[in-house]
């Protein structure tokens, strides 16, 4: 009895040691991460719910697809025109008051949202502020990690921050529909004030190093002009190779969830033959459980792996997937799928809706290895008082090039059909990781 004893607390005390050892229970032993982190969820689940109820709220109010693309703009304008002007302005100042004030001020232009939730030019005005204040958020977010957490842990905190966001998207899109179903749009806004007000107390809670309010005061001391510091921003970028490579696959993996946001529609009607209204949720959910298991295999297991490689398996099984996606029928005609489904239960039988789920899961995985440590490189590649510009930069040119699947790939999908247009980006991606491998190898 005693050896058993003795047995199972060797069990006991090898599963607490290998818990204690976990990279992210450390990560999250960390006093302040925990509040940025629950900060960052909190501001995602609005924002991304604020995206999804805005265009319901605008299509509802004029029926009109112009004026959904209205709504569309007011996303995207402010990062083209703010986006590095921000970065430069939360470089000089507190990272941490900068968070509190984004997410308090747009909590009460969610307020007003709910007050002036039948005028639609209200609506723009106010959705495109709030969307300015986003701007000034995202520079001083994901910065903050490398400031709490030291180098070697920066993985897995990026790990985190990454399933934080995925997560995020998913949650925002299957609560958006029911929250206006139950509560009408103006208690909705409400609500999602009230989201954005807990995130701004979730900041009040980090705790900063010293070397951080130094920081704060050596900035506002600076004599240089922000049109200088922005200038030796856009410098750094372009001479960097760490640093644009990785500001390229982060843009890249942004602007490839827009293209699938863009034919998605068509994707289904035309190719899985399904609603349209049940495709978001089929395809996102895999995809951002894809994204958690990437995010929770890389921060606990691959601290050892080289961060270019990861991003560069993670463009290859994109390319292939999407290269993939509009011939899942192919697939399921083979002669091995019939004899599978043969012995399958009729539930599990094999079609052509398995294999998009599979791919969604598979281009998940992959956004999680091009995400992470591209943004783990540009946080090691840069110091405190040029994070903000960076990912202030990013942010413009995301802006800028989602103008590309708003503008130019559901043109493209109408005159050639959506089926040629997912190949052609399938195929560009691939390009990519290929001349990846050129680039490395010529280093």
């Amino acid at each position: 009895m005693r050896f058993a004893l003795t047995r199972e607390q060797a069990h006991t005390a090898k599963k607490s040691n290998a818990c204690m050892n976990n990279k992210f229970f450390i990560v999250l032993k960390n006093h302040s991460f925990p509040f940025l982190f629950l900060a960052e969820i909190f501001s995602q689940v609005a924002m991304n719910m604020v995206n999804f109820i805005l265009i319901i709220v605008v299509f509802t109010l004029t029926n009109s697809n112009i004026a959904v693309s209205g709504i569309v703009l007011s996303y995207t304008l402010p990062a083209i025109v703010f986006g590095l002007v921000a970065g430069a302005v939360v470089d000089r100042y507190n990272k941490k008051k900068i968070l509190f004030l984004t997410n308090f001020l747009r909590g009460v232009l969610l307020l007003l949202l709910a007050v002036w939730d039948t005028n639609l030019v209200a609506i723009y005005t106010l959705s495109f502020f709030v969307f300015v204040g986003t701007q000034f958020f995202i520079p001083a977010e994901t910065p903050m990690i490398p400031v709490l957490v030291s180098r070697d842990l920066l993985l897995s905190a990026n790990a985190l921050f990454g399933i934080g966001i995925y997560g995020a998207v998913l949650v925002a899109y299957a609560l958006s529909g029911p929250l206006l179903i139950w509560f009408g749009q103006r208690t909705a806004f409400l609500l999602l004030a009230a989201i954005f007000f807990f995130a701004a107390l979730f900041v009040l809670f980090i705790r900063l190093p010293s070397v951080e309010a130094k920081g704060e005061k050596q900035s506002l001391l600076r004599s240089f002009p922000l049109r200088q510091e922005i200038k030796g921003a856009i410098q750094l970028m372009f001479k960097t190779k760490k640093i644009y490579h990785s500001l390229f696959l982060l843009a890249l993996s942004q602007i490839l969830v827009l293209i699938l946001a863009v034919i998605g529609p068509a994707y289904a009607k035309n190719i899985l033959g399904i609603s349209v209204n049940s495709f978001p949720l089929l395809f996102v959910t895999p995809a951002a459980l894809g994204m958690v298991i990437g995010g929770i295999a890389l921060g606990n297991y691959a601290h050892r792996f080289s961060k270019e490689k990861s991003a560069t398996i993670g463009v290859f099984l994109s390319g292939i997937a999407m290269l993939l996606l509009p011939y899942g029928s192919k697939v399921t005609s083979r002669e091995i799928v019939h004899k599978l489904n043969i012995y399958l239960p009729n539930l599990l039988d094999i079609n052509i809706l398995h294999i998009m789920i599979v791919l969604a899961f598979i281009l998940g995985f992959a956004n999680a290895l091009v995400f992470v440590p591209s943004n783990t490189i540009l946080q090691e590649e840069t110091t405190d008082d040029v994070r903000g510009k960076i990912y202030g930069g990013l942010n413009a040119l995301v802006g800028l090039l989602s103008l590309i699947p708003i503008i130019v790939v559901g043109t493209l999908a109408d005159m050639f059909g959506v089926a040629k247009v997912i190949t052609g980006i399938g195929v560009f991606i691939l390009l990519i990781g290929f001349l990846r491998l050129f680039v490395r190898a010529k280093d």
